[in-house]
């Protein structure tokens, strides 16, 4: 074998087909990661942020934020920084910017937004408020922005430290249809994996797949993705040990491929 061969990296994905639930920056750079492990990306973004009900408190917001109205941001969401790139949102210099979880990180770090803080242990709204609550004693200016259908837990309890808290409607959640040839190939086993990275994204996987084979791994990325999604119907095959986008693949690397593609027979 020549020295060329030898120094080729192993690919421990070769063969599979992964559905990336999630398009826009953070499902590209999901997809890099798959390709570099040997599998097949295929993006079918399930969601999509619909506009706030109240786009002027929205757009006041944004605009209090680039002017450094705000000492933090707290940031719960990929869909969140959906939103904060679609406006082209100025966060800067003093501003410190929270996120919920390593996928809300590095959705973040995709579009070129930096991240001061992100839980150590729970990777919640809960486990971020305590983390600010104990980084923060005394009284700060702190804009939340959430889906329309969040419980204020976050705003709560940063409130009732002390602390000045705006909190906004960034968006609402609305399901994207995928195409018939996605949902085939989800139906037939070719898609071999499914990543679950949030609650929203297990509600559309249980209703635009309903019949999703017994053979294809549904992988959640942490521990509360993968309760939302057993409540949803889905049956979870494996929970990625860090809510990161490396972890979540690692736990797929941990399956056998379910079957052998057939795509180039001839």
């Amino acid at each position: 074998m020549s020295e060329a061969l030898q120094q080729i990296p192993e690919k421990p994905l070769a063969g599979w087909r992964v559905l990336v639930p999630r398009g826009g920056p953070w499902g590209d750079s999901v997809a890099a990661s798959l390709r570099r492990q040997g599998a097949v990306p295929v993006v079918a973004p399930l969601i999509n942020f619909a506009p706030s009900n109240d786009q002027p408190t929205l757009e006041q917001a944004i605009a209090d934020l680039a002017a450094g109205a705000f000492d933090w941001l707290t940031v719960t969401s990929a869909t969140t920084v959906d939103v904060l790139y679609a406006y082209r949102a100025t966060i800067p210099a003093n501003t410190k910017v929270a996120a919920v979880g390593e996928t809300t990180a590095a959705a973040l770090a995709a579009v070129g937004y930096r991240v001061d803080l992100v839980p150590e242990q729970d990777n919640s709204a809960a486990g971020m408020a305590e983390q600010m609550i104990a980084l923060e004693p005394e009284p700060r200016d702190i804009l939340t922005l959430r889906s329309e259908i969040a419980k204020p837990v976050l705003t709560r309890m940063l409130a009732d430290a002390g602390h000045r808290v705006r909190s906004v409607v960034a968006y609402r959640t609305v399901g994207v249809p995928v195409t018939d040839r996605i949902a085939a190939d989800v139906r037939s086993g070719r898609i071999n994996a499914i990543l679950v990275t949030s609650g929203s994204v297990a509600e559309q996987v249980s209703l635009q797949f309903p019949d999703v084979p017994e053979s294809t791994v549904i992988a959640a990325i942490g521990p509360r993705t993968a309760k939302d999604a057993k409540r949803a119907g889905l049956l979870v095959d494996v929970v990625a040990e860090k809510q990161t986008v490396d972890a979540l693949i690692d736990a797929v690397r941990g399956f056998p491929l379910p079957h052998a593609a057939d795509e180039f027979a001839l």
